[in-house]
């Protein structure tokens, strides 16, 4: 068996010496003929070769009839041919030695049951020859700097850039070249993934965010192919360069509802959510967004801190950035004495000299210049957004002429709201050849700067030393899971869960299984009342749903009048047979309530919960996920994106809680998942939390088993 290629460098297929197109065609209408001619227009100026098995001629080359034949050096072979014959290709590229191959073809995985197996055989036959492929179902991809285009798209191409994009789908790849044409700013490279028979976004992100003329990535994703890879690898590229993405499909209308609010909550979308924060990509709502930040973070200096400065020559765009500035979490300059004795001396005396700084509608080019000088000489502001629409008595273009030289000699961003559309166009050519992003209203402005300060607090980040994780002991967790009764979709009784979560240093109340009305009053009179009695069976995880709990019963004739009520009501539910008994658990003192919790996501592993806890969690939302490995450092900030985080605090001048415990807790379940996988999933809710020093105690547990992990 030929050794794959799996540790060598991607560098050869993204810089070959020779491409082969097989499948190359004399008919213009052909997407053979397209990835000819785009090899040739964009000035490859390595070794090109056309197959086909007719041969011929094309662009005044012979054309081979089969890859066989092709010479040295030949490192690519872009097989543009029918779904069906591709296996027999790749067999034969395999003989020939070709370590490279993209296929164009759709037809594979995208169609059914039958282009799955069509897509499996040729993954087989590419691994035997130690073949890495592009695609199926891609349109290949370019670099306008090498120069390459082993794509069939129609020209012009896209002008040379910084902006590399690696996308999932070939028909966003053709709409972003010709749109980023419109917009005025250029691609280093251009990557179609199509089915990811093979190489994924893991593999491509690491080589394409090294690329010398690459300052960010951007990328379209439909998911991934192998998401703990995928988060390794984007989290050493974000140390260097950032990466920006969208992620489609946010439904969780194709995940398989499970019997927990954890499970229920944490569907593929809030999983990703955890997955680009984990690997530091930055995440984009739509591709408008993504391109607007990637513009900003390619081409201006990152902001030292939030506080941003804005000048217009108008109220009504001045009061729009304010909210919007707000709205993103950044800060109003407050604007030293110094710097507002400078704009007084520049401005009318009608003119606003605090932040949003209004110069009036007579603003010109020479107030636009001066005023921004000063404002970037205050030491107080990290950054400004300067708010330009076309001016009455002069022109937008002129008043870039007079601040592009200013924007282009600070350390500081500068970002440019150019409202307006027929009137700007000169501008904003002006602006974009300067490497000057621009933006036709203050609330993508706002975004972008938004961005510009996250990536400046990721880059402080990235050079902290990794923070290690503080997680407890859990060996003796694997006796009680073989030992517990499991349910039909299982569950595993509550008190198993409960001495599980006890293995691992969380507290939970005195408990006792009665069997009988006589076991249950005696188990009452042990713990002291007031105590609470709650069905117990692995059937049934929801007790509350079904009315199988009652609590602060005060005394046995409560007692016996709540049991025989509760089991009644039951019986008229479900069958009793299920029943392993009562649980009696004693009453604790009230405190924070809160729900911690982890569910495994198919395509990233244990994925840990936190938020409010109580009954109405899935209504109140107010949760945070996080994936494993999880630190101290990253509990802490899961648990301050939450209102019931805030709660922990000290709210509104209440007593801060026991944060610890529930820090503990969190990396209790964290190391459960980490060593038992046979964990799907376990919920605690609520975990009642007490002052600070006084811990927490889990008063319901769930913890579903899946039979079949490994």
């Amino acid at each position: 068996m030929t050794k794959r290629v799996d540790e060598m460098s991607l560098e050869r297929f993204l810089s070959p010496r020779g491409v082969a197109v097989i499948g190359a065609s004399r008919n213009p209408s052909k997407l053979g003929y397209g990835v000819a001619r785009n090899l040739i227009v964009s000035g490859y100026t390595g070794e090109l070769y056309f197959v086909n098995h007719g041969g011929g001629r094309l662009f005044d080359s012979a054309m081979y009839t089969k890859i066989g034949d092709v010479p040295d050096p030949l490192d690519l072979a872009v097989i543009m041919i029918p779904a069906a014959v591709v296996p027999t290709t790749l067999e034969e590229c395999g003989r020939r030695g070709v370590p490279y191959v993209i296929v164009g073809a759709g037809g594979f995985r995208e169609t059914g049951v039958d282009g799955i197996a069509l897509e499996e055989k040729c993954l087989a036959i590419a691994r035997e020859h130690g073949i890495r492929v592009l695609g199926p179902n891609c349109i290949g991809f370019l670099d306008t700097h090498l120069p390459i285009d082993t794509s069939f798209l129609p020209l012009p191409g896209p002008i040379p850039g910084d902006i590399a994009f690696l996308s999932h789908s070939g028909a966003v790849c053709e709409a972003v070249i010709d749109w980023a044409r419109g917009q005025g700013f250029g691609l280093s490279r251009l990557i179609s993934l199509g089915n990811q028979m093979d190489l994924n976004e893991g593999d491509l992100l690491p080589p394409t965010a090294a690329d010398p003329n690459t300052r960010v990535v951007a990328m379209y994703m439909e998911g991934v192919g192998d998401g703990p890879k995928f988060i390794e690898q984007a989290r050493r590229v974000t140390r260097e360069k950032p990466v920006v993405a969208i992620k489609v499909g946010k439904s969780q209308a194709g995940r398989v509802a499970v019997a927990s609010h954890t499970g229920a909550m944490a569907g593929e979308d809030a999983a990703y959510d955890a997955a680009f924060r984990k690997a530091g990509v930055i995440r984009a709502r739509h591709s408008e967004e993504m391109f607007d930040w990637a513009r900003a973070l390619a081409w201006c200096p990152l902001p030292a801190g939030p506080r941003m400065a804005m000048l217009t020559n108008a109220g009504g765009p001045g009061a729009i950035a304010t909210d919007a500035l707000v709205a993103n979490g950044l800060e109003l300059a407050v604007l030293k004495e110094e710097t507002t004795s400078i704009l007084a001396g520049l401005l009318p005396e009608a003119a606003s000299l605090r932040n949003p700084v209004d110069m009036l509608a007579g603003a010109g080019p020479r107030e636009y210049a001066d005023c921004l000088r000063a404002l970037l000489h205050d030491e107080g502001v990290d950054g400004v957004m300067v708010i330009l629409p076309p001016p009455p008595v002069t022109t937008a273009a002129e008043v870039a002429g007079a601040i592009i030289p200013l924007i282009q000699s600070t350390v500081k961003p500068v970002v440019i709201a150019l409202m307006g559309e027929e009137l700007i166009t000169h501008a904003a050519s002006l602006f974009r050849d300067a490497h000057i992003p621009d933006y036709r209203f203050p609330e993508r402005a706002a975004s972008v700067l938004n961005v510009l300060w996250l990536r400046f607090q990721m880059n402080l980040q990235s050079r902290e030393e990794e923070p290690k994780s503080t997680q407890p002991e859990v060996d003796s967790v694997g006796e009680v899971l073989h030992g517990a009764s499991v349910g039909r979709e299982g569950f595993i009784a509550s008190r198993f869960a409960a001495k599980i979560v006890e293995a691992i240093g969380i507290q939970c109340p005195r408990q006792g299984l009665g069997g009988t009305k006589d076991e249950v009053a005696e188990i009452a009179k042990e713990l002291r009342y007031p105590i609470a009695i709650k069905i117990e069976s692995p059937e049934f995880p929801h007790k509350s749903d079904l009315g199988g709990v009652v609590v602060d019963i005060k005394d046995p004739i409560e007692l016996s009048k709540e049991y025989e009520g509760m089991m009644s009501h039951i019986g008229g539910l479900a069958s009793l047979e299920d029943l392993d008994g009562v649980i009696v658990q004693e009453m604790v003192p009230a405190g924070i309530e809160v729900i911690v919790g982890m569910v495994r996501d198919p395509q990233f592993g244990p994925l840990l919960m936190f938020g409010s806890g109580g009954v109405e969690v899935e209504e109140s939302r107010d949760v945070a996920f996080e994936l494993l490995p999880v630190s101290v450092q990253e509990a802490e900030k899961m648990i301050e994106r939450t209102w019931a985080g805030k709660r922990l605090g000290g709210l509104r001048g209440s007593s801060p809680a026991d944060l610890e415990a529930v820090i503990e807790a969190i990396l209790g379940i964290a190391a459960l998942a980490e060593a038992y996988p046979q964990i799907a999933e376990l919920e605690i809710n609520p975990l009642r939390v007490f002052p600070q020093g006084e811990g927490a105690t889990a008063l319901d547990v769930r913890l579903r088993v899946d039979p079949l992990a490994p």
